[in-house]
């Protein structure tokens, strides 16, 4: 067991080190970086013309002193080789030390604490919901195989599935949300503006209320994958031998289907359990985030890479990826903890 952990974790070393190099390759190479950026915003104040977007190129090197050029270059660290500013990232990231935003001018790491919170409001209620409901819902199906209760619910979760979360968001606002039906949930946020002064139990009634519809949005399609595996798995084991036995053995079903099946049953959604907990902390949903006015970790990518927040973009990257190579080996790992028989040495 420990030398197979020992070979995982020097594994993701050079994993680690690829995707890192990968992406600090490709920035290299593309236009409009943070310089380019100052440059265009200096040429255009000199010349009085219009602010150039996050798009601009070189073009703003135009009518801009030579000198501020250098002392752009230095102030975003882009005066040293390529090789030698890699090296120093992965220096500082050895110390976990993310470094600093080009635009927020924070630590990367106080930028993640801020938007955290409301990743995580979205992801754990999407996770626990979906698995609260799925698996028991996934069990019934398989127990009921073939019943008008397995078609009903089959089609509605695959058209939950099929339902895009920004338009059922959309749909959501309109109707419930102040558009053109109903306004009974607040358009943004996860909080009202008097946040601070409301009792214990009026703010957990009104964080529940700002969450409900953005939840509801994000959860509807993760239904289907985790009921369907559930009815699947439980479907296998139901028709081996063993059931058959137990059964013959004048065994009470619901004993059968909870003692026996239920452990062999469940080991794909337990080895996939440590995965979705985790991604459920750190997966930001851009489209959601922005529908229903939320600051979290999606809208924080998505403006780095436009505005060319290389720090954020190479902060983030590496923290995530590092978790999901740690979370990946934990999943690994829960397969000897559900199944004694798998041997990870052979």
């Amino acid at each position: 067991m420990w030398v197979y952990i020992l070979k995982r974790v020097l594994l993701m070393v050079p994993t680690l080190l690829g995707v890192l190099l990968l992406t600090f390759a490709v920035i290299q190479f593309v236009p409009g970086g943070p310089v380019e950026q100052a440059m265009s915003q200096l040429s255009n104040r000199t010349s009085g013309g219009e602010r150039a977007g996050p798009d601009a190129s070189y073009r703003g090197r135009q009518g801009v002193d030579p000198a501020q050029v250098e002392e752009l270059k230095k102030l975003y660290g882009f005066d040293k080789p390529a090789p030698e500013r890699f090296l120093a990232m992965l220096t500082s990231y050895a110390r976990f030390d993310l470094g600093e935003s080009f635009v927020h001018h924070k630590s990367v790491w106080a930028l993640i604490q801020e938007k955290l919170p409301v990743s995580i409001s979205l992801g754990l209620w999407t996770f626990f919901l979906s698995y609260l409901v799925s698996v028991p819902l996934g069990i019934a199906k398989a127990v009921r195989a073939g019943s008008r209760f397995d078609m009903v619910t089959s089609l509605l979760v695959l058209v939950g599935y099929a339902i895009p979360g920004f338009v059922l968001g959309v749909a959501l606002l309109v109707l419930f949300g102040g558009g053109s039906f109903l306004q009974w949930f607040p358009l943004r946020g996860l909080t009202s503006p008097n946040w601070d002064e409301l009792s214990w139990a009026a703010k957990i009634t009104d964080y529940l209320w700002h969450i409900a519809l953005p939840v509801t949005a994000s959860v509807l399609g993760s239904f289907a994958v985790v009921t369907m595996l559930t009815k699947n798995a439980f479907l296998d084991e139901i028709r081996k031998q063993y059931v058959l036995t137990a059964r013959a053995k004048g065994l009470d079903e619901r004993k059968v289907l909870w003692k026996h099946v239920m452990r062999n049953a469940l080991i794909p959604l337990v080895t996939g359990f440590p995965a979705a907990f985790i991604g459920a902390f750190f997966t930001g949903s851009l489209l959601i985030e922005t529908l229903f006015s939320l600051d979290g970790l999606g809208l924080l990518s998505y403006e780095s890479v436009m505005r060319r927040d290389y720090p954020v973009v190479l902060g983030t990257l590496y923290l995530f990826t590092l978790i999901g190579l740690v979370t990946k080996l934990i999943s690994d790992l829960c397969y000897v903890w559900v199944d004694p028989r798998v041997r990870l040495d052979a």
